[in-house]
């Protein structure tokens, strides 16, 4: 693995409320449940969410005792060192690091977007949220234009094709799917197609709006983590099948979807 370069998943997402964080820590626990070497960075210091999410884990470790998949992790410090040499460092010795951006326009998010392979936009299944990366008609409900978002996208991809040589792929995840307001579903999920198409992104379907992903923050813990408590119940079954979806929606390069079982910690 040495001197290879590792495949960089950024969660970017202007807006807040959009369970980004969530999902990043999600998406860093259940890669290092399948065996692979992931570090994590953190670039939001003031809510610091994955930071002290993946915190709050290294805690529940040493007081229960359990060995639970632990990927590396940091917070950035702006008034520290570059976050060129940050993310280089980290990913020394990694297969896959995860970048949780701000959710707001950030700089350093947006240099952190230039860095990925995999750019993870999730959206809750909304016209407020689509909004974000395209203006909808009110009568039609078809896609007017795309948004200023979009197109700080499209010039990070670029970007980064001229100087890197390589592209991105980036992905909108519809989070807080829910089986109401069906219809309503279906004009969000018919205005992505059509945007993706114009725009280029993919849409997979990400995590549900489920109670149990905030009451697991406290003790830093995941979906993954609960058949080793012994909690595992028909809806954790269920929602542990989503993140399995999720992930192999991301088509990460040299490896299948996850088991999703947990294994050894990753030495820190």
């Amino acid at each position: 693995m040495a001197g290879a370069t590792p495949h960089f998943i950024t969660f970017a997402n202007e807006k807040g409320g959009t369970g980004k964080s969530t999902t990043a820590v999600h998406s860093a626990v259940a890669l290092a449940a399948a065996g692979r070497r992931v570090a994590a960075l953190d670039l939001d210091t003031r809510q610091r969410t994955l930071g002290r999410y993946l915190d709050n884990r290294a805690a529940t470790i040493e007081r229960t005792g359990i060995d639970l998949p632990m990927p590396l992790h940091e917070t950035f410090d702006p008034d520290g060192e570059t976050l060129d040499a940050q993310i280089d460092r980290l990913a020394e010795g990694v297969e896959i690091l995860v970048i949780d951006t701000p959710g707001r326009d950030d700089p350093f998010a947006r240099q952190a977007m230039l860095r990925a392979d995999t750019l993870v936009t999730p959206i809750n299944d909304s016209f407020v949220d689509l909004d974000l990366i395209g203006q909808v008609d009110p009568e039609t409900y078809k896609i007017r234009r795309p948004s200023f978002y979009a197109e700080l996208v499209w010039n990070s991809r670029t970007q980064r094709a001229k100087t890197h040589g390589a592209s991105v792929d980036w992905v909108v995840l519809r989070n807080r799917l829910q089986h109401v307001e069906a219809r309503n579903m279906r004009r969000v999920g018919a205005a992505l197609e059509e945007l993706s198409r114009r725009v280029g992104f993919r849409v997979i379907p990400g995590l549900g709006e489920r109670v149990i992903y905030r009451e697991l923050f406290p003790k830093g813990l995941t979906l993954l983590d609960l058949a080793q408590l012994g909690e595992v119940g028909i809806a954790h079954i269920a929602a542990r099948q989503e993140l399995r979806e999720m992930i192999a929606g991301f088509g990460i390069p040299d490896g299948a979807a996850p088991e999703m079982e947990p294994r050894t910690a990753m030495a820190s």
